[in-house]
């Protein structure tokens, strides 16, 4: 998680911000891996939600 979070350092001015926003603190701990671990339980299905509703406005518009 270190290694792919750092690189969002490279942003300026609020790339650093933004690291440790998603760590939760200054360094990768508890409050890091639960945050990716519901990131990677909640995306699938929020995903197919979105697929869902794509599909259904294709059905009603014909295409």
């Amino acid at each position: 998680a270190t290694v792919i979070t750092n690189l969002f350092s490279a942003i300026p001015y609020i790339g650093q911000t933004l690291v440790e926003w998603a760590w939760g603190g200054f360094s990768v701990d508890n409050p890091t891996l639960t945050r990716f671990f519901a990131l990677h339980f909640l995306l699938p299905f929020v995903i197919v939600g979105l697929t869902l509703v794509h599909l259904t406005f294709l059905h009603e518009t014909g295409s």
